[in-house]
């Protein structure tokens, strides 16, 4: 009976061999249930260990409308989980690509904002290891780094749940061989045979060229992903301390940064784009960057355009300002307290409050404020006299390029009180004693 057992191809066994300890005592599971072999292969095996594992298993279908079978499909999803009695989630999804954008990318991102509505903790996907020998190669011919090397991750957290591949090991070959001998249905979707996809080149292309020579080019190619992994953590954990060492505000401080070695530099770099959320920059423009940003003239103030916005010395600091910053309207808000922040609605940054001498008198904001957008010609009174809020702007370094959207905190009976972050109107602030310093954190 042994060695027969040996010659099913049965995956159970590995996949609870493998279980991460990490979902130890998580019970809701839902699998990414596309209706091709890998996903139903999966969804069977998680069925077969239900009762083991006592798990509350669904199944989300991502309708991409892409397919004229997308429907059909639909059905198919539908009956597969009626059969198994598991609940399954549909969600239509509406596929725009916008100017540099990919179709493949757009609608992975989509899949994965589907995936982020989950009410389960575990998020289950069919990713196998062709899938990720496919992707290392993919992310090697655009040139990408360790981080792009180190392709699909087996467990990583996404959007407060877990995302699980637990098939990352098993070849295209074996789960097909389970799907034949469980006799399981599953549809085939018609763009996979397209070789004008750089994935699907490889797949049908050259990938069989290179097995016939590296009959193990999967699992070099996985051990090469595990490798780049590592590296990329171990990068990212000194690029965060050297980060934490050059950050001010979230601004980064040329000085500190001319310290560090140009490798780290550009790290740092790379690090801080990807915490600002602003996009990539290609490996030229952020060298270009960097040697402006340290060679150029103190009254220069060289950037970097990238997808979401734009960076920029200013005065011996490296600022970041998003596409479509400046605020279009008035927002009224109530009192907010101290040390929280909010996003006001239709302006890019936060504000949050500090206590602290020479705030706000508490007893002005009890009723609420409004943040107003620079219409120009504004005044705050100072101790003497009243000062222009553009030169306020120019003296506490605020770059140009961020002064016609700051906000101007406006008291309910129309008195400029604040300009967030820079100073407080004579008559409202607190010279004596505590009051609430207004804070603004830009986009």
């Amino acid at each position: 009976m042994g060695a027969s057992r040996k010659t099913l191809p049965d995956l159970i066994d590995r996949l609870s061999a493998h279980w991460p300890d990490e979902l130890s005592g998580q019970c809701a599971f839902e699998v990414g249930l596309s209706g091709g072999v890998d996903s139903v292969v999966l969804l069977d095996l998680l069925v077969r260990l239900r009762s083991q594992r006592k798990l509350s298993l669904s199944a989300v279908h991502v309708h991409h409308g892409l397919s004229p079978q997308a429907d059909a499909w639909v059905d198919h999803c539908r009956r597969l989980c009626r059969g198994w009695s598991v609940p399954l989630r549909v969600e239509a999804v509406r596929v725009e690509i916008g100017g540099g954008e990919s179709l493949e990318a757009v609608a992975r991102q989509l899949r994965y904002q589907a995936y982020a509505q989950s009410s389960a903790s575990v998020v289950v996907l069919a990713h196998h290891q062709d899938d990720q020998a496919e992707t290392v190669l993919l992310q090697l011919l655009r040139g990408a780094g360790p981080k792009g090397v180190a392709a699909m991750p087996a467990l990583r957290q996404h959007a407060g749940r877990w995302l699980w591949r637990p098939l990352l090991t098993i070849p295209r070959a074996e789960i097909e061989r389970y799907a034949r001998w469980r006799h399981l249905s599953w549809v085939e979707d018609e763009s996979n045979a397209d070789t004008r996809w750089r994935r699907n080149l490889l797949r049908h292309d050259i990938l069989p060229l290179v097995e016939s020579a590296i009959p193990h080019y999967r699992q070099h190619l996985q051990r090469a992903a595990t490798l780049m992994a590592d590296a990329a953590a171990i990068l990212d954990e000194q690029a965060e301390r050297d980060f934490q060492e050059c950050r001010h505000d979230g601004r980064l401080l040329v000085l500190s940064m001319s310290r560090l070695s140009p490798p780290r530099q550009r790290h740092l770099l790379r690090h801080w784009l990807e915490w600002l959320g602003v996009g990539e920059a290609s490996p030229e423009a952020l060298e270009q960057f960097r040697r402006q940003v340290l060679q150029a003239a103190a009254d220069k103030h060289p950037e970097l355009h990238l997808p979401q916005g734009r960076v920029f010395r200013y005065r011996g600091e490296l600022w970041s300002f998003r596409s479509g910053s400046v605020a279009p309207r008035t927002v009224r808000l109530a009192s907010v307290a101290p040390g929280g922040r909010l996003t006001p609605p239709t302006w890019c940054g936060e504000l949050g409050f500090a206590v602290r001498r020479g705030g706000i008198d508490p007893q002005c904001l009890q009723d609420g404020f409004e943040l107003r957008v620079r219409m120009g010609g504004e005044r705050l009174d100072h101790k003497v006299g009243r000062k222009p809020v553009k030169t306020l702007l120019q003296e506490a370094g605020i770059p140009p390029v961020m002064r016609a959207g700051w906000p101007l905190l406006y008291l309910p009976d129309g008195r400029l009180a604040a300009i967030p972050g820079v100073a407080v109107a004579e008559g409202v602030k607190l010279n004596e004693g505590q009051g609430w310093w207004p804070e603004w954190w830009p986009c």
